[in-house]
């Protein structure tokens, strides 16, 4: 399997997993961009994800980091084959770590969009740009660091684990 044949199947799951994020605006409508109309054909939504659809970032409700970073929340639901799932957009200012090293409890791919990245993990680290693909394996001691001269865009899909919660 290719590079390209992996990312296209994370965006595939990137896009199932959304149904659950227009499930969690269309509850939280304070912090939602989407439109009335947006908003009445979603009310039936659940975090069940269960059925095909498409799903607008721009939709999606965004927060202000205190390190300077955006994160847009696009999708957390369980999937019809019974694994929840997690799915975020963060943008980076440069020479920003989003979070000191910490261990998650669920397994996550990280899909770089934009930018330059250092992946600190098991005692190393590794650049990664555009187009790039990052697995962290539950229980993985890891940080990320933008060293680009740039913001950094990347999509986070969490799987299992604790991101029921």
């Amino acid at each position: 399997m290719s590079r390209r044949d992996v990312l296209a199947a994370l965006s595939a799951v990137a896009a199932i997993g959304a149904l659950g994020a227009e499930a969690q605006s269309s509850a939280r409508p304070e912090h939602s961009a989407a439109t009335p109309a947006d908003a009445a054909s979603t009310s039936h939504a659940s975090a069940s994800l269960a059925s095909a659809r498409v799903f607008h970032l721009d939709h999606m409700p965004t927060r202000k980091m205190a390190n300077g970073g955006e994160s847009a929340d696009c999708v957390r639901g369980i999937l019809a084959t019974g694994e929840a799932v997690n799915l975020h957009e963060s943008v980076l200012p440069a020479g920003v770590a989003p979070n000191p090293l910490h261990v998650i409890h669920h397994s996550e791919f990280i899909l770089v969009r934009e930018g330059e990245i250092d992946f600190e993990h098991d005692g190393k680290a590794e650049r990664v740009g555009p187009g790039d693909a990052i697995y962290v394996a539950y229980g993985t001691l890891h940080t990320l660091r933008n060293v680009g001269n740039g913001p950094a865009k990347y999509f986070v899909v969490g799987i299992g684990g604790d991101i029921r919660k």
